[in-house]
């Protein structure tokens, strides 16, 4: 038994250091040189240094001074710890419900009129519930909104929307989007 004992000791020790200790610092350590920012989680600044979230994560925004994000049905919203839709499907009138409520706040909100079309990022949740884009649609949309709450022209806005729009990811995948802390960060420089 000691002659089996000894050896398996030692693989043991070994294998602790190998995949314990030292791939994880390598990981660590090609990650920080070759992905940098991205690799601490993509923080974002304030304008005084001060991190204010992350260019990956959703977050809540209150008050028409803000664009907001995209609802959320991650915890309370926005929850990181508990990332998850709402796992409701096309036809419950449970979602139903909650969509067209949605829509009809968003119209309120944004002074907009039965007419208009609502992009359907602006009244659904994402799979994560974490979303930190918006559709370039959804930022327009709000555009009105924030530059009279803030006492600002339409088109100074929708210059910041173009000046945050991110493009398609890889040149092909999906649509553009804005990130909306990025842009609401920008309303305040």
């Amino acid at each position: 038994m000691r002659r089996q004992l000894l050896p398996a000791l030692r693989m043991l020790a070994v294998l602790t250091v190998l995949t314990g200790i030292l791939y994880p610092l390598a990981v660590t350590g090609i990650g920080q040189v070759v992905f940098g920012s991205k690799a601490d989680g993509s923080l974002v600044h304030d304008a005084t240094g001060a991190v204010v979230g992350s260019s990956l994560i959703g977050q809540p925004f209150d008050g028409e001074r803000w664009f907001q994000p995209r609802p959320s049905a991650a915890g309370d919203g926005y929850d990181p710890t508990a990332s998850s839709a709402s796992n409701l499907g096309p036809t419950n009138p449970e979602l139903l419900d909650t969509v067209a409520g949605r829509i009809d706040a968003y119209r309120s909100a944004n002074g907009l009129g039965a007419d208009v079309e609502v992009p359907v990022d602006a009244v659904t949740a994402s799979g994560s519930g974490l979303d930190p884009q918006i559709s370039v649609a959804n930022a327009r949309l709000q555009a009105a909104r924030v530059a009279e709450a803030r006492g600002l022209t339409v088109a100074q806005v929708d210059d910041l929307i173009d000046a945050h729009t991110q493009g398609r990811p890889l040149g092909f995948l999906g649509e553009p989007g804005v990130n909306v802390l990025e842009l609401n960060l920008a309303l305040d420089a």
